[in-house]
C-alpha cells in the first residue's frame, strides 16, 4: 500500500495524475470500518473510481505497470506479477488476510480462478476454489451444467486437428446430413479465455487447417440456432437481486441494455434458468455473466457463464441506462458484511426504472491499409450518439483478424427507443471509421 505526498513524487510519476479521480480532487467517500474491506484483482480505472465513491475500504492488486498511476492518484494498492498468478495465490491470499481484507473481487477473466483461491483462504471455504475452476474451464462448466439438468449443445475437447474433423463429421451424421448437403457449422473455443477470444466458427472441414497448433487443446461445440443474449445477475445469499438482459445485435460487434420488449418477454423463463444455474453451481454471492440461446418455441440453451464483469463495457452501459454503479453493486454482493436490507435498497426495478437505452459498437477496420480515424456522419450526427473511445491508428497496416478478432475501440449511444437503438447499431457495421 502506498500513500505518497505530491512533494515526494517525481515529475514522471506526477504525469499520471488524473484530476477527475476522487482521491485526487478531495471528493472520495469516507469509508465505513464496519463494512467489508475489498480487494480488486486486476485493473479497471472505472472500478477504482466506483470504489472511491463507495463506502467500502478497498485495495487494488495491480499489475506492475500500474504502480506509478496508483502512486500519483493516491490509490491503495499492492503491485503484483500477473504472469505468476497460480503459483503465488497462497502468498497474496495471506498478504491480503494480514491486511484485514474480507473478499477479493475479480475484474477480468484471468483473475477468476485466482480470486477463488484467495477467497477460499479469506473465507475459510475451500469449495470456493473448486467453484472458480468450473467458471474457468468451459468443458467442466458444461458438464456441471448437464449434471444440473441444464440444456446444452453437443460438446467435446480437441487435442489435435483430427479430433475436430471427427467431431464435425459426427455432428453432421447425427443431423442426418446426406452426401452433397452443406455441413452444419461447429464452434471451437479456448478453454479459458473471455468473450470471443479464440472463438472460431468452422463451416467446412477445410477450415480446420486454419486453427494454429498453439490453440490446442480447445473446446468444440455444435452450432445452436436461436437468439443469443447475455445476462448480468447480482446474487446475495443465493438469491437474484438484480437481473439485466443484454441484447446482442451482432455477436462480437454490438450490444445494448435494457433489451427490447420482444426479448424481455422471455424474462420469467430466463429468471428460472438463472435460478437453476445458481443452484447447479452453488453460487451464494457475487455477479455472474451467463450467455444463452432461446429458440422460437422458447427452448433455452446454456452457452457459458463467467464470474466477472462482462466485456463491451456492459457495466458502463447498465450505469448509463439505470443510474446505479454496477461496480459498486458487485462490491456490495461480494462483501460478506453487507446486510440484506442494504442490498435490497441498492438496486432499482428491472426495466421499469431504466431512464433510457444504452448501447455500444465495437469498431473493426474494413481496410488492410489505413491512415487516419474519420468518424462517419451517420454515426456522430445521429441524436443517439454519446461518445467514442477510438484513437488514431498507430500503424498503417491493419493486422489480419484471427478468429473473431479484437475490436479497435467502442462507440457509445444512448436514446429512448430500443428499436431505433438496435437498427442504429446494425447500421454501424456498414460504416468506415478508419480510412
Amino acid at each position: 500500500m502506498t500513500d505518497t505526498t505530491v512533494s515526494k513524487m517525481s515529475q514522471e510519476v506526477l504525469a499520471w495524475r488524473d484530476s477527475e479521480m476522487p482521491s485526487v480532487n478531495g471528493t472520495e467517500q469516507p469509508k465505513d470500518p464496519n463494512k467489508g474491506f475489498i480487494a480488486l484483482l486486476g485493473w479497471s480505472v472505472n472500478a477504482i473510481k466506483a470504489a472511491q465513491n463507495f463506502d467500502r475500504r478497498y485495495i487494488v492488486v495491480a499489475p506492475d505497470w500500474a504502480t506509478d498511476f496508483c502512486i500519483a492518484n493516491n490509490i491503495p494498492h499492492i503491485s503484483w506479477d500477473f504472469y505468476r498468478i497460480n503459483d503465488r495465490s497462497l502468498e497474496i491470499a495471506n498478504k491480503l488476510k494480514d491486511l484485514g481484507v474480507d473478499v477479493a473481487l475479480p475484474l477480468f477473466e484471468e483473475t477468476v480462478e485466482w480470486s477463488g483461491a484467495i477467497n477460499s483462504v479469506l473465507m475459510d471455504n475451500p469449495r470456493l476454489y473448486g467453484q472458480s475452476i468450473l467458471f474457468r474451464d468451459k468443458a467442466l462448466m458444461k458438464r456441471r451444467a448437464q449434471l444440473g439438468g441444464i440444456r446444452v449443445g453437443i460438446f467435446e475437447e480437441a487435442h489435435e486437428k483430427e479430433d475436430v474433423i471427427r467431431f464435425m463429421k459426427r455432428v453432421n451424421q447425427t443431423l442426418l446430413k446426406l452426401d452433397g448437403d452443406p455441413d452444419d457449422p461447429i464452434h471451437v473455443k479456448a478453454f479459458d479465455k473471455a468473450g470471443c477470444l479464440g472463438h472460431r466458427m468452422i463451416r467446412t472441414v477445410d477450415e480446420i487447417d486454419n486453427i494454429p497448433d498453439e490453440e490446442y487443446p480447445l473446446l468444440m461445440e455444435s452450432h445452436l440456432d436461436g437468439w443469443e443474449f447475455a445476462v448480468e445477475a447480482w446474487i446475495h445469499n443465493g438469491k437474484i437481486k438484480f437481473l439485466n438482459i443484454s441484447e446482442y445485435v451482432t455477436l462480437g460487434y454490438s450490444v445494448f441494455v435494457p433489451a427490447t420488449k420482444e426479448l424481455e418477454s422471455w424474462r420469467d423463463l430466463i429468471t428460472k434458468q438463472i435460478e437453476m444455474l445458481i443452484k447447479t453451481f452453488d453460487i451464494q454471492f457475487g455477479q455472474i455473466h451467463p450467455e444463452y440461446f432461446v429458440t422460437s418455441d422458447g427452448t433455452m440453451y446454456f452457452g457459458e457463464v463467467a464470474y466477472r464483469p462482462p466485456g463491451f463495457k456492459a457495466f458502463e452501459l447498465i450505469e448509463r441506462a439505470y443510474g446505479f454503479s454496477a461496480y459498486q453493486a458487485s462490491m456490495l454482493v461480494f462483501d460478506p458484511k453487507s446486510t440484506q436490507d442494504e442490498v435490497d435498497a441498492f438496486f432499482p426495478r428491472e426495466v421499469e426504472d431504466a431512464k433510457g437505452y444504452a448501447g455500444c459498437f465495437g469498431v473493426y477496420p474494413k481496410r488492410r491499409v489505413v491512415s487516419k480515424l474519420e468518424m462517419p456522419k451517420e454515426c456522430v450526427e445521429h441524436p443517439y450518439f454519446d461518445f467514442h473511445e477510438l484513437v488514431p491508428p498507430a500503424e498503417e497496416t491493419v493486422p489480419e483478424r484471427d478468429a473473431f478478432g479484437t475490436h479497435w475501440g467502442l462507440v457509445f449511444f444512448y436514446g429512448d427507443d430500443p428499436i431505433k437503438m438496435r437498427d442504429l447499431l446494425k447500421l454501424q457495421e456498414d460504416l468506415d471509421f478508419y480510412v
